[in-house]
Parts: structure tokens; C-alpha cells; sequence
């Protein structure tokens, strides 16, 4: 990272950089989507098996009004449900639901490079090692603002994320809101050979304690619940994660590891989370894959189930098990790809199987 010489005054600082000279509005706004066609079979034991077929359909539109800021706008398919932009197929051939995914601003600024302020409701700000979902569902678009921070300085990268998000507004009780900052770094070897990265994050949900579930007050995702059916615990989350980067020959791979535990007050049995996992190859060029393997175990009241992974065991906390994938990059700008979880409906021995076998075709515009 660059020293800074001199002192620059807060108004100099927050100052973003003059708009660009654009020739047309074509200039200033992007426009992009994927749609995903699915078909799902999920078996949990002495049960009947599922299938269903999904789609799922997301268009976006960035805007750069002037050079240090970026505004964003997504629509998508699905329910309310903050961690799935799926529609299922059926329904009578029912029209489908699409709603607001994404609406959010980017601020650079122009003395402070690497920096920004992000607001609305914005992708997740939140480092995950492999993209895996220990902790986050990839499809959760968290609410607030967040600040994040990057700086390199030769083969050194360190990057800081800090967010305030709210959860639950209530009008006659004190609201859940919550505050999460990460940091980490990230070394890169000589010659372009790999990365190693590493770091820890804390996420503290003020208020959950004594609250009916998030989103759905009837399911609580795996999470202890009291006589009435509100929180037993808060969730005050810390995590640790690396991953490593290599080059087997011209295959890149990456082996990575996240672990969190809750360490709010009182006494939590089940308050671990753990995940290791390894990918290899990379989707680029038509006839390109990649492959991808993980096995985690996430207790009861590791983290706050309703934003965890939503198709490991179902959604939810209290359970283990393995995730496998395979991707292959068909053409331009479309995928094919089969993911399945091999997984136990709890963490404890003699737990029920939980299968699901995804196909997924994937078209990007």
C-alpha cells in the first residue's frame, strides 16, 4: 500500500472524482441477466422422493453517473424468501413472481483508491473462502451499508469489510440489526504460481435473544427456540478462513477451510461450524470445467440458519455431510453443471439421510 504524505482533510477525502466526458447513455448503463433452468430430486430417508424442475431468471442494470459511482438495480424471480431466487414449475402453469433482488449505490473515492461505500440493498460485502456457504447463503442480498477497503503493495493484499445491516424493524419492540467486519490478507507467490489467503471475520445480531425467528416466525432453520418459540440464544459469530491457490500444471486448484463459532453469552451446546472443501479447473473457454468438493458440520446454533446454505440439508443448521460439483463450460456464455449433497439431517450419530441431486442449465446475456 502507498504511505500518504501530507494530511488530506475529510471533505477532500469523501470528495468523488468529476463525472466523465460520455458520449451517450450507452456509455453510462449496463445491462445483464442469466437464466437457469434446474432439475431437482431430493430423497430424505423413508420418505418418497421429490423431483421438481425450477427456474430461475435475474436481470440487472448498472449505471455510472459519474466515474466514482456506481448505481444498481436487479430484478429476479422467486418469493420473499431472502436466500432463493428459484421458482418452482407448477401451479397449474401459474405466472411466476419477480421482485426487487437488488437496489443499491457503489461510492469510490478519489483520494482514497481501493476504498468504498456501499448502501441499499447490495450484494454480500463478506469474503467467503471457495465461494462455499457456511455462514451465507450466495443468493442472501443483505440491507444497509457496508464499507469496503482493498490495497496491494507487491505481492501483498490486505482487505478490510465492514457492514451494518438491518434485520428486523418492529414497531412496538427493539429492533435486530447486524454489524459484521472482516479482514484478511492475501499473499501472492513469485511468478503468478498461486495465493495464499487468510483471515477472520466477527458478526454480532443485536437483539435476537428472546425474538421470534427471522423471516418465518413458525421455522426457526435448525436454530433452539424456547416454550414459545423464540430465540434461545444471540448470535455473536466469529470466524476463521483461509484458502490456497496453486497451479497443478495449467489446472488451477484451490484447497480452502472456514470454520465460526457462536460465542454469544450463556451456555451453547451446539455452537461450532465447520467446512473444508477443494476446487479444480476453471469455467472460461467453451470445453472448459471445473470440479468442486466440500464436507461440512454445522451445529444447531453456529450461526443464525435462516442466511446459511438453503439446499445443504434442506436449509437450516444441525447437520453434515458432502456437497460435490461439476461444471463444464458448453459455449459462450453457457454452462451445464450437476451438484449433489450427500448429507445427515443432524450432527449427532444414527441422523436421517438427506440427498438431493441438482442438473442445472445456466444461459448468461
Amino acid at each position: 500500500m502507498r504511505g500518504t504524505v501530507g494530511v488530506i482533510s475529510l471533505g477532500m477525502l469523501l470528495l468523488p472524482a468529476a463525472a466523465g466526458a460520455a458520449d451517450s447513455w450507452t456509455d453510462k448503463v449496463k445491462l445483464k441477466g442469466d437464466f437457469r433452468y434446474r432439475h431437482e430430486t431430493i430423497k430424505v430417508e423413508d420418505r418418497d422422493a421429490r423431483n421438481r424442475h425450477r427456474i430461475r431468471a435475474r436481470f440487472g442494470v448498472e449505471a455510472r453517473p459519474s466515474d466514482n459511482v456506481l448505481v444498481g438495480l436487479q430484478l429476479a424471480s422467486g418469493s420473499a424468501d431472502p436466500v432463493s431466487t428459484n421458482e418452482s414449475l407448477d401451479g397449474g402453469f401459474s405466472t411466476k413472481d419477480i421482485r426487487l433482488d437488488l437496489a443499491y449505490f457503489d461510492l469510490g473515492f478519489q483520494r482514497a483508491p481501493g476504498l468504498h461505500l456501499l448502501g441499499g440493498k447490495i450484494q454480500n460485502p463478506y469474503y467467503t473462502p471457495g465461494g462455499t456457504e457456511l455462514i451465507w447463503d450466495s443468493d442472501l442480498n443483505p440491507e444497509g451499508g457496508a464499507l469496503r477497503y482493498s490495497g496491494k503493495s507487491g505481492g501483498v493484499k490486505l482487505f478490510t469489510n465492514i457492514g451494518g445491516f438491518w434485520v428486523e424493524e418492529r414497531s412496538s419492540d427493539v429492533d435486530t440489526w447486524l454489524f459484521g467486519a472482516q479482514g484478511g490478507v492475501e499473499l501472492a507467490f513469485p511468478d503468478k504460481k498461486g495465493s495464499f489467503t487468510a483471515g477472520a471475520a466477527y458478526y454480532n445480531y443485536e437483539n435476537a435473544r428472546g425474538q421470534s425467528p427471522i423471516f418465518d416466525s413458525d421455522d426457526p432453520f435448525g436454530n433452539s427456540v424456547d416454550e414459545a418459540g423464540r430465540y434461545l440464544h444471540d448470535y455473536d459469530l466469529v470466524e476463521l478462513f483461509g484458502e490456497l491457490k496453486i497451479q497443478a500444471g495449467s489446472v488451477p486448484v484451490a484447497v480452502f477451510v472456514d470454520y465460526v463459532k457462536n460465542v454469544a453469552e450463556g451456555e451453547i451446546a451446539g455452537n461450532e461450524g465447520w467446512l473444508v472443501g477443494a476446487r479444480a479447473g476453471k469455467l472460461k473457454d467453451p470445453g472448459s470445467w471445473e470440479l468442486r468438493y466440500n464436507y461440512r458440520n454445522i451445529e444447531k446454533d453456529a450461526v443464525l440458519g435462516v442466511f446459511t446454505d438453503s439446499d445443504f440439508i434442506g436449509g437450516g443448521t444441525d447437520g453434515k455431510g458432502s456437497e460435490f460439483g461439476v461444471d463444464v463450460q458448453v459455449a459462450r456464455n453457457f454452462t451445464a453443471g450437476a451438484t449433489c449433497f450427500l448429507n445427515k439431517l443432524g450432527t449427532a450419530a444414527g441422523a436421517d439421510d438427506f440427498h438431493r441431486l441438482q442438473l442445472d442449465l445456466v444461459f448468461k446475456f
